[in-house]
């Protein structure tokens, strides 16, 4: 299964649920991961701006 920012479903930029929806995991918890991270210090945010950046929207 590809990695893409659906339409539907997404709350900002559908980063976090396009991981969950290749991994098959609840898209809440990866936002309350990806919350988690970014309170750690280290390159999340920027790892999280380039994965907005380079992965492709859901096609019509």
């Amino acid at each position: 299964m590809k990695l893409y920012r659906p339409r539907h479903g997404r709350v900002f930029a559908g980063v976090c649920l396009a991981v969950a929806n290749r991994f098959g995991w609840s898209p809440t918890l990866v936002r309350v991961l990806t919350v988690l991270s970014i309170i750690l210090p280290g390159p999340q945010v920027v790892i999280y701006i380039l994965l907005w950046i380079l992965i492709p929207g859901e096609k019509d």
